[in-house]
């Protein structure tokens, strides 16, 4: 079972539509295309087609699976005493001072450029079920870091 926010299942919803609606008939019309090109043994372009469209159809069971299993969160029964999934986390870097905010998401949400990291990760994984004002200690590939958690937001 995966949990995930509303708007992170409607996303995959959306993806898994443009795939089999959009991008399959795309590849499967690049196929009959090819295949009208007559000697499939040399088609490049066959080939491609068929690679192409194996691709996609595994892309399409994979988000089949996720959302399968998918459970959406009630974010309005979600606390901020600690931290847990889609909880936003307000913290600072003891060794620099520096503050940052993160929303901790599903693996499949995660997009560091939105300041949303996976309950998976280093961070997050240190982070859960800790309360504002504790100091956690996170392995990171580049060695550890000390962080102290200032706020704790709901989601949204």
């Amino acid at each position: 079972m995966e949990y995930m926010s509303q708007e992170g299942y409607d996303k995959l919803v959306a993806e898994l539509h443009q795939l089999e609606s959009v991008e399959l008939p795309q590849v499967r019309e690049a196929i009959a295309e090819a295949r009208d090109k007559g000697d499939l043994s040399e088609n490049f372009e066959y080939h491609a087609a068929k690679r192409e469209q194996s691709r996609l159809l595994g892309r399409i069971r994979f988000k089949q699976r996720v959302l399968a299993n998918a459970r959406v969160i009630d974010e309005s029964r979600l606390g901020t005493d600690c931290v847990q999934l889609l909880s936003v986390v307000g913290m600072t870097n003891m060794a620099n001072n520096r503050n940052m905010t993160y929303t901790i998401v599903s693996p499949h949400e995660a997009n560091i450029k939105e300041g949303k990291i996976s309950i998976k990760s280093p961070i997050a994984h240190a982070l859960l079920n800790k309360k504002v004002g504790d100091v956690v200690d996170v392995r990171i590939p580049a060695g550890m870091i000390k962080l102290r958690i200032d706020k704790i937001e709901r989601h949204g």
